[in-house]
């Protein structure tokens, strides 16, 4: 199977997963504002923050070993794959191991993280994030297999497991919530699920891959460690630095400013992050067939593939922005404030900058994702440090001063050092072109969202005046026809445009 066939498959099986997923998704998260505290929900949203930042102890082995699985999988070499992947499956079980021993140590701290819990005790506080603890180390014990799948392209086999799991997960929390509504059988639910997924998933792809269980099984060389320890060690700055940045938005919240508002925010979170994944899907299903392109094409045909995938990303990661600035306030209203109350609505300030953040960091998955593929990671190994130091420093600085709206402003600015630096280093070491024409068409697309979403605002003042469902559909209608209006009349003769319509007519024909 093609290239384009396998991520057409990967995209497929994605979007009827986060359909599914994102559906019910909402159902429980209305049930439990209902039934349970809006402290819980921060609870839920700040450990769920925690557990990302320790997962930094993988350290980018994963996505260092991953690289060099693309180029073996596309020649069929067994013998070399069960090397990388035996040493693979060693480095996470010792991963699970410092995971485990770090989140312990940081269980006494627990209750400075969490401003303001209410009436939620220090113990309970601890052993919620004890559930929360063993789901994520468990999961060491069984992620590393997958690389080998979604190395063959196959991402769609991950996919429909997370899908059915998170389908059978909301529905019994969904359940608990409904019949004895207590955060504890709400966790543990998920637990058990989790655990019964992690031994299926274990036991099925050592029966897809029976050559995992082989004994006979030759060490790399030193010259092969050497390289994935060169990368993992530059991997580990740039996870070090993306953590400080992208993984510690809640904890500043939720540590200056009130638990409660982590909660709030999450709501927020949740409707982009859904958003998000259904375009994400896009874009993370072709990275293993970037990797097998980098491994076999030259360096043009991925020059023009990476300008076609940073087009389309372009495209609509703008669309789902200008949705953003134009719906989700009136959405939130709908959904939760008419029901709940004003508590429950952010600041329009704090709202927009956290927009903006959305959209420079679709331009930066394109970037990320195509150097992941190429195996780039050296070369600006200490960018995210500096971001993550940015960050850190701006947002804690101005959250003291100006609130939420700080926290996002230090998020955009550290963001946009790697919008900048990452274009000119891909540039420069995959294509041995200027990065000129990059900034270039950034303008464009800048100026583009701008002028749109400025138009779009302009037509909501009159036709969300008075918000209801039909007004509200309304004006999504109307985004959609001007947003994707401009965008087609702006750029529908070039290339990446049509490349993408070649592709859409030769699928029919099929």
């Amino acid at each position: 199977m093609g290239r384009v066939k396998l991520a057409t498959k990967n995209i497929t099986f994605g979007y009827i997963g986060q359909l599914a997923t994102a559906l019910m998704s909402f159902i429980l998260r209305s049930i439990f504002i209902l039934k349970l505290s809006e402290r819980l929900l921060g609870v839920n949203a700040l450990y769920s923050n925690i557990l990302s930042l320790l997962s930094m102890a993988e350290l980018g082995i994963g996505t260092a070993l991953n690289f060099s699985l693309y180029a073996l999988v596309a020649e069929k070499n067994t013998e070399k794959i069960k090397s990388y992947m035996q040493m693979y499956r060693k480095a996470y079980h010792t991963i699970a191991i410092v995971v485990a021993t770090i989140g312990l140590v940081l269980t006494p701290f627990l209750k400075y993280l969490a401003k303001n819990p209410g009436d939620i005790t220090t113990k309970d506080l601890t052993c919620y994030y004890l559930i929360f603890l063993f789901n994520t180390v468990s999961t060491y014990f069984v992620a590393y297999k997958y690389s080998l799948v979604n190395a063959e392209q196959k991402n769609y086999i991950q996919t429909n497991i997370n899908t059915l799991t998170k389908v059978i997960t909301v529905f019994f929390q969904i359940l608990v919530l409904l019949i004895i509504p207590n955060f504890y059988l709400y966790l543990l639910t998920d637990a058990a699920v989790q655990l019964i997924q992690k031994i299926f998933v274990s036991r099925y792809l050592d029966k897809l891959y029976p050559y995992l269980r082989d004994k006979d099984i030759t060490p790399l060389t030193d010259e092969e460690r050497g390289d994935i320890w060169s990368k993992t060690k530059a991997l580990v700055l740039h996870k070090v630095g993306d953590v400080a940045r992208l993984q510690t938005d809640t904890l500043i919240i939720s540590s200056f400013i009130e638990v409660g508002i982590a909660g709030v925010v999450d709501n927020y979170t949740l409707i982009t992050g859904t958003i998000a994944n259904f375009v994400n899907i896009i874009f993370n299903s072709v990275i293993s067939s970037f990797g097998n392109l980098i491994a076999t094409e030259s360096k043009e045909k991925q020059y023009n593939m990476f300008k076609v995938y940073r087009f389309f990303a372009s495209w609509v990661y703008g669309f789902s922005t200008c949705g953003f600035y134009v719906l989700i306030q009136p959405l939130i209203y709908l959904w939760l404030v008419k029901r709940h109350g004003e508590a429950w609505m952010l600041p329009t300030l704090a709202v927009y900058l956290y927009i903006t953040d959305y959209y420079f960091k679709g331009d930066r998955i394109v970037l990320s994702n195509f150097k992941t593929a190429a195996g780039v990671f050296e070369q600006d190994k200490y960018l995210a440090l500096i971001q993550g130091f940015v960050n850190l420093v701006i947002s804690i600085a101005l959250v003291q001063k100006i609130g939420l709206a700080g926290i996002y402003v230090g998020t955009i600015i550290s963001g946009l050092i790697a919008n900048i630096t990452k274009p000119i280093i891909i540039y420069k070491v995959c294509f041995d072109k200027s990065s000129l024409i990059y900034f270039a068409d950034s303008v464009k697309y800048i100026l583009t969202e701008a002028f749109t979403i400025a138009l779009c605002l302009f037509i909501s003042s009159y036709v969300l005046k008075s918000i209801t469902i039909p007004s509200f559909i309304i004006m999504g209608v109307i985004v959609t026809i001007i947003f994707n209006g401009i965008f087609l009349l702006l750029f529908h003769k070039t290339d990446e445009f049509s490349y993408l319509l070649n592709t859409v007519k030769s699928k029919r024909r099929a």
